[in-house]
């Protein structure tokens, strides 16, 4: 036991270094975990593999990860992935799939190899890029939902193989392995619909109780977990299965967010060692004769798959930049992809030489594209008249724009802030500038007229007219479109209109100011002001009832009228 604490506390403290890295680095710490298991292999100093207690660990890690993956599939989320999330998810899939197989073959592995890299190519890790979206407030944007909602469809898609190869691993061999199959997934389809039947009927008021106790939410949560694990391993299904049907059954439940929030410090624990085990495979793995294989997979997904996603979202009728905002989201591949390495391997179908492979697909691409998506705008413009080939001359973005006419006030952004303050400007002449199809069509129905798209696109600040105006009011968060709207207005003070833009800290307020902003809303500030000087002018507090009025009734209009 003794031993065992001992490469423990090996694994997280190199681990923890290795993250240390590569945050400075900007680079996700699912690499530092990979190379954590590399140096450990190649040192030789332990020997994780041959200890049955990280082999459980691993497992642990996964059947959290899909754990909390079943918690964010609820059936809200199903409705709003949408018609182009669908199809621009399963289109990726398909010819990433065929284009990779075909790739596969080509460089000489044998077909059942070559289908595994296939679909391992296929899978973008959903962790990555809503984490990297969200550092950049893109979640909300127009890219960011079509990303966000096709990757739900590839984890959707990935749940299905995985599901599809433990009933393989069941089946066994001989002449009855199809019948053993066909039995293997009728049990399936009968779990599945069990726990559709607990997450629907029975989870829900059963947690609203619990949740009462934060501490009895975590307890209760986990025992189902593990409760589910266990009796769904005796009927010959992986823990990992058992893992995603346990949190699809909560993912209906108020609680859900709470419950992710609370066993996220865990996955995050386990999936270490998962990852951490499979970067030893990788320091023992004979890499003789792949290196131009992981070359040209690697350029086939950091490029073609993109591509593949670009020509899709024009052709359903988007922007350039749209189509290639979503593209450099899949220009990796996932943890997904990595877990179903593993299991191939665990069934035999794959040898340590292909999961070396994909592993090492995994590293280059990830660490490629993470600077790819955060620097997507800058890469963008400068491939920005190549990529006119992928647009159609008329496009869904332009067709619900109303880019006719001059307004004297511009608001870009018209989120919680914007909303709040459009409605407190007179419509026929102010223009909103926004990136959310669903604020756009709830302002045109309050008649507001609204440009839809992003100001950081030169072709929607044109469109906007911003230098003829007279008021600009930016209230998005994101820094770089403050900076980006006052660097575009480089002449006198006088000959340019009045600038107001939105910082989140008073060091981007000072940068912002220094640009030339004749205003920075800083929204701690503003309303502790106001609040403050509201006071002051009436101690005796009657303002209070007014100011409650007006709130209200600001939140009917907000709210259309409920």
């Amino acid at each position: 036991m003794t031993g065992g604490l001992f490469e423990l506390a090996i694994v997280i403290l190199v681990a923890a270094a290795l993250g240390i890295a590569a945050k400075f680095l900007r680079q996700p710490v699912i690499l530092a975990y990979l190379a954590t298991g590399i140096l450990i292999g190649y040192f030789g100093f332990l020997n994780l593999q041959d200890r049955e207690t990280f082999s459980v660990f691993a497992d642990l890690g996964i059947m959290f990860l899909l754990f909390l993956v079943g918690l964010e599939i609820n059936y809200t989320s199903l409705r709003l992935v949408g018609k182009v999330s669908l199809m621009v998810g399963l289109g990726q899939i398909a010819f990433t799939a065929l284009v990779g197989y075909a790739i596969s073959s080509w460089l000489g592995f044998a077909p059942v190899h070559a289908l595994y890299i296939a679909v391992a190519l296929t899978f973008s890790s959903t962790i990555i890029i809503v984490k990297l979206l969200s550092d950049k407030r893109d979640l909300h944007s127009l890219h960011g939902k079509i990303s966000v909602g096709m990757l739900l469809v590839q984890d959707l898609v990935a749940i299905l193989a995985l599901i599809f190869l433990g009933s393989l691993g069941m089946s066994g061999e001989g002449n009855g392995v199809w019948w053993s199959l066909v039995l293997t997934m009728l049990k399936g389809v009968a779990l599945f619909a069990f726990v559709i039947f607990l997450g629907r009927k029975i989870f829900p008021p059963l947690f609203d109780k619990i949740a009462r106790s934060h501490e009895l939410l975590f307890l209760t949560s986990l025992a189902w977990l593990f409760l589910l694990a266990t009796a769904v391993s005796k009927i010959g299904f992986s823990i990992e299965i058992a893992g995603f049907l346990a949190g699809l059954a909560l993912a209906n439940s108020s609680e859900h967010f709470e419950i992710s929030h609370k066993l996220r410090p865990l996955r995050d624990f386990f999936i270490l060692i998962f990852f951490v085990i499979l970067g030893v495979s990788m320091a023992f793995s004979d890499f003789s004769g792949l290196t131009v294989p992981v070359i040209v997979l690697s350029a086939f997904v950091l490029v073609g798959n993109p591509l593949i996603v670009l020509f899709i979202v024009g052709v359903m009728g988007y922007r350039k930049r749209t189509g290639f905002l979503v593209g450099v989201t899949v220009a990796q591949i996932s943890e997904f992809s990595l877990v179903l390495a593993a299991m191939g391997l665990k069934l035999g179908h794959i040898t340590d030489g292909v999961v070396a492979l994909i592993t090492a697909i995994g590293i280059i691409t990830i660490a490629i594209s993470s600077y790819l998506i955060t620097y997507s705008e800058r890469v963008f413009s400068i491939l920005s008249r190549a990529l006119s080939l992928f647009e159609r001359k008329k496009t869904r973005e332009t067709e619900i724009s109303d880019p006719d006419g001059q307004e004297s006030i511009v608001l870009v952004g018209c989120g919680r802030t914007g909303e709040s303050i459009v409605l407190g400007l007179p419509r026929n002449d102010t223009l909103v500038v926004d990136f959310d199809p669903e604020v756009v069509k709830k302002l045109k129905a309050k008649g507001f007229r609204v440009l839809y798209g992003d100001i950081a696109d030169e072709e929607i600040f044109d469109a906007a007219r911003l230098k003829r105006t007279k008021l600009i009011i930016s209230t998005s968060p994101d820094f770089e479109n403050g900076m980006t709207i006052l660097s575009r207005f480089s002449g006198p003070e006088g000959e340019r209109p009045k600038i107001i833009v939105r910082a989140e800290s008073e060091k981007e307020a000072r940068m912002l100011y220094r640009q030339g902003a004749d205003y920075v809303l800083l929204p701690h500030f503003t309303s502790g002001q106001y609040l403050g000087k509201t006071i002051a002018l009436n101690p005796d507090m009657d303002i209070l009832r007014t100011l409650k009025e007006n709130d209200l009734s600001l939140m009917r209009q907000i709210d259309g009228g409920r």
